[in-house]
């Protein structure tokens, strides 16, 4: 397995995936412990990608949209919120 080291644009774009994925969790209500159970992820790694920490592959994503109870549209909203903030 070959392993890349993320340029500046890829590392931007998992910390604007993982803070709108914080996003839609926080707007559930959902601590990261509730959200990794629902969605079989472990709290270290959701914390990862949360943080930016992590790239995340499209399956996982939904799962975690699943367990938020959110769909694509709201995800493409928060992420179009988080590229639109200062900083980001």
């Amino acid at each position: 397995m070959v392993r890349h080291k993320p340029t500046d644009t890829s590392t931007e774009d998992h910390r604007v995936l993982g803070r709108a994925l914080r996003e839609l969790r926080d707007q559930t209500g959902l601590t990261q412990e509730e959200l990794g159970a629902r969605a079989k992820i472990g709290v270290p790694y959701l914390s990862q990608i949360e943080n930016g920490h992590r790239g995340v592959g499209w399956h996982t994503v939904m799962r975690i949209l699943r367990a938020s109870n959110a769909d694509v549209e709201q995800l493409g909203k928060a992420i179009g919120k988080q590229e639109r903030k200062p900083g980001s």
